[in-house]
């Protein structure tokens, strides 16, 4: 499908790249210069610099992966709602998950799309996000699962999971947050029951699974 240029005279669209797999970011940045109307303005291989690079870069649009190092695409998602609310998200990955999805949404994305998705469809879903609309190149059913994906979680629990997957120890984890080691184990004992999980481990893995951490 040929998506209609934009008129003479007007400026490109100004995009960010946030993945943290060379291959990957490259092919993107490569694919979008081949669109009249979108300018590539910069590339980031984590999400704290692409954090960084919103603020010095000014980007129309931001399209960020979900997992990198040291800021998740979903924390950057809100971050730059918060601090930089003119930039708009385009949410590229490869977890065609409920939890994600709807998380992703709640943080401000304008658009989700799954990277095997045909390469006009992110330069079409970032000239709609530009725009002011949405685009989301997703399964109609991961759509209508999205509504019952809310996470049961509270933020706290999601910590101590998330640092619990890694193996590390209770008093590890509690040195960590900076709190009890007997309230790091009332969180996980929380988490495993609202999860319906044996173990801890069982627990962070449904919850990643499910796109809550």
């Amino acid at each position: 499908m040929t998506l209609p240029e934009t008129g003479a005279g007007s400026s490109p669209i100004r995009v960010l790249l946030a993945e943290d797999q060379t291959l990957v970011l490259g092919a993107l940045a490569a694919l979008l210069s081949l669109e009249d109307d979108l300018e590539v303005v910069g590339t980031a291989a984590d999400g704290a610099e692409a954090l960084a690079q919103v603020h010095t870069l000014r980007p129309d649009v931001l399209v960020t992966d979900i997992e990198m190092p040291r800021l998740s695409g979903l924390d950057l998602a809100e971050r730059v709602r918060q601090e930089a609310p003119r930039t708009r998200v385009v949410i590229v990955t490869t977890f065609a998950r409920a939890g994600y999805l709807r998380r992703a949404l709640d943080a401000g994305a304008r658009g989700y799309l799954l990277k095997d998705a045909p390469s006009h469809e992110l330069a079409g879903a970032i000239r709609r996000v530009h725009a002011g609309g949405r685009a989301m190149a997703i399964d109609a059913g991961l759509a209508e699962d999205v509504w019952d994906a809310e996470s049961p979680l509270t933020e706290r629990e999601v910590q101590v999971l998330r640092a619990a997957e890694t193996g590390r120890s209770t008093a590890a984890i509690a040195a960590e947050l900076g709190i009890g080691v007997g309230t790091v184990r009332n969180y996980l004992s929380e988490a495993i029951g609202k999860l319906g999980a044996e173990n801890r481990a069982e627990a962070a893995r449904k919850a990643r699974e499910r796109g809550w951490l």
